[in-house]
């Protein structure tokens, strides 16, 4: 039908497990409810004896009413009858306690470990894949995954039943029995063909699904600027698009399922008819009675139905196992940055060495070609130069975010690819230019990085931020609830929050990517004060468009395009009429002409209160 359509291939993570592989990785899982499974299963199977036995009670309870019509016999039919229904009950029940429970554990454990995958990505993993897609393994592939544990409690229980059922077969006639084996196969064949196509088919509709999740998730996150375009009506479109995928390829998934059993049942009514043929022929001869050959046929209307289940299983299986795919690919990711060893460092200097470093985000787009830079312990440096010049990119090499492809990064003689990465950012400070707010109190946020800080602690390097002025803006002081993302607070605000952060982390080695570059003139002032004791005694990177965080750096490096152009103070750059002079007259001059007009417009006074003159 080609339902396959743009969008729908695989990930570049995306692999191929075989089916014997995924169970192997499935049974992990299992392991610690196989109790529970078990005695789901036994319930299962109990259940169904008993629903097996109840019209055989009956059945028989008749034939003795018909012999002894007394109300004894009434009495005793009835309480057998509510006993084995009460009986069937219980062991339902049973199973439906414990099969949910293995369930909800079997899914916690597994989406536990996804989520640890998702923390343990590299940004570039980030950089390359949606985020929606991601979350989509994580929480409706994890979902989807517990459909595999329903099936194999049912298995279990089909299994047990069929096992009895030949048995029992065996007891009424044996030729018969033989035959209804042989019959066996070509079921169980049919449904193994349907399993490529049902794992082809599952495997295109938990895509879509994820194509889903990534739309709706990026028009959420977006949604202020559909408004303001006005393109509210194109961002609806897209998603009846996406949507219409949807429905087609889950559509075609529900007929390849739902055209499993009606095959399956019509090749067991064959078998029933051809058994029917060859069993009249036995009774014609005298060779099985009437009774017992009514009885078999009873029989296998009961053996019928848990076969064609077992055979199924395998393609009902493939929901469970296409699903399971995509997570354990999420889990098994290879990652790019990788620690060769695990050293922790105690104390932490901040001498910061790139010796010909060469790096890239894409083979085809170098971003560093032999690079290489020393930064002394204590030293603020700054870093200014174009857009694509490597100005982040260094900040986030000296973060270990990105593998380097060439040379080496080290840190107080360290490589840095030796280093236990949990530690050793635990002495990393890091402010960007739209730092990043989770939902919560301005306090919450500030303890963020340092979890076991008191509320004076936290209070204390608020106020040492900006002077504290800042707060007495807000409505309930740090109680002040920062909406999702931080929306709740303006830009400015949100920079004084994440220096605030900084702060109380007391970090070694400090990078400030760009802070004041979405921030008024006044707003400025404050980071920048805030800035001065968060750089001051510690190993700075300071990323700048603004001249106030840069003029005050012990030095400041020119890059365009990777390569160090020059470098020296402020006035020495100045001096030497070079490219930095350039961007200074082009650029900073004039930005700092724009800062004092404006400051001139707010008044003097307000100034003078916040201490920025």
């Amino acid at each position: 039908m080609g339902f396959i359509m743009d969008g729908l291939d695989a990930e570049a993570y995306d692999r191929q497990y075989s089916d014997w592989t995924l169970v192997k990785r499935i049974v992990n899982y299992f392991k610690l409810e196989w109790p529970r499974i078990t005695i789901a299963a036994s319930a299962i199977l109990l259940g169904s004896v008993l629903n097996t036995v109840l019209p055989i009670a009956i059945s028989n309870g008749l034939d003795q009413l018909q012999i002894d019509p007394s109300t004894a016999t009434l009495i005793t039919l009835t309480v057998i009858v509510i006993g084995l229904g009460l009986l069937a009950w219980v062991f339902n029940a049973i199973k439906t306690w414990l099969s949910a429970a293995a369930i909800g554990n079997i899914v916690l454990k597994l989406r536990e470990d996804a989520f640890d995958a998702v923390l343990k990505r590299d940004l570039s993993f980030y950089d390359q894949f949606p985020s929606g897609k991601i979350v989509s393994r994580v929480t409706s592939d994890t979902q989807a995954f517990s459909q595999v544990v329903t099936l194999t409690v049912d298995l279990m229980s089909q299994l047990l039943l069929v096992l009895l059922l030949i048995g029992y077969l065996f007891t009424v006639d044996v030729g018969l029995t033989v035959m209804t084996l042989l019959l066996s196969p070509f079921i169980v064949a049919t449904a193994l063909a349907f399993r490529h196509i049902a794992r082809n088919t599952i495997t295109q509709s938990r895509r879509i699904n994820a194509e889903v999740n990534a739309h709706v998730q990026e028009t959420v996150a977006g949604i202020s600027v559909a408004k303001t375009f006005r393109q509210e009506h194109t961002v609806y479109g897209e998603f009846v698009q996406v949507n219409n995928q949807s429905y087609q390829i889950n559509l075609r998934t529900g007929y390849t399922f739902s055209s499993i059993f009606p095959i399956l049942n019509t090749i067991a009514g064959f078998g029933t008819a051809a058994l029917i043929y060859f069993g009249g022929l036995n009774v014609r001869n005298e060779g099985l009675s009437i009774g017992d050959w009514y009885l078999f046929l009873q029989g296998i209307a009961l053996f019928w139905f848990p076969l064609t289940s077992i055979a199924s299983f395998w393609s009902q299986f493939q929901l469970g196992l296409a699903a399971g795919e995509r997570v354990f690919a999420l889990i098994d990711a290879e990652a790019r940055v990788i620690q060769t060893d695990d050293r922790k460092l105690e104390t932490i200097r901040g001498e910061i060495r790139f010796d010909h470093v060469d790096f890239r985000y894409k083979d085809e787009e170098p971003v560093l070609q032999d690079f290489s830079l020393h930064i002394r312990p204590g030293e603020t440096l700054a870093l200014v130069g174009h857009t694509g010049s490597g100005k982040s990119s260094i900040g986030k090499l000296v973060a270990r975010f990105y593998e380097f492809q060439g040379g080496q990064i080290t840190i107080d003689g360290h490589d840095i690819r030796h280093l236990d990465l949990a530690s050793y950012r635990e002495r990393l400070g890091i402010v960007t230019q739209s730092p990043f707010l989770f939902d919560g109190t301005i306090r919450e946020n500030i303890r963020y990085g340092k979890a076991d800080a008191t509320d004076h602690e936290v209070e204390q390097v608020a106020r040492m931020v900006g002077g504290g002025d800042w707060l007495y803006s807000l409505p309930q002081g740090l109680d002040t609830p920062v909406g999702e993302r931080g929306g709740g607070l303006s830009m400015g605000q949100r920079q004084l929050v994440a220096l605030a952060r900084v702060l109380l982390q007391n970090p070694s080695i400090f990078i400030l990517d760009e802070a004041t570059a979405s921030v008024d003139p006044l707003t400025e002032t404050l980071i920048q004060e805030g800035l001065d004791l968060v750089l001051n005694n510690r190993t700075s990177i300071v990323i700048a468009h603004r001249l106030s965080t840069v003029k005050n750096a012990d030095r400041i490096i020119v890059l365009r395009k990777g390569e160090i152009l020059e470098e020296g103070t402020h006035d020495q750059l100045l001096a030497a009429h070079g490219h930095y002079a350039e961007l200074y007259n082009t650029y900073f001059r004039h930005q700092s002409l724009d800062y004092i007009e404006s400051a001139h417009k707010l008044g003097t006074q307000e100034i003078a209160q916040l201490g920025a003159i």
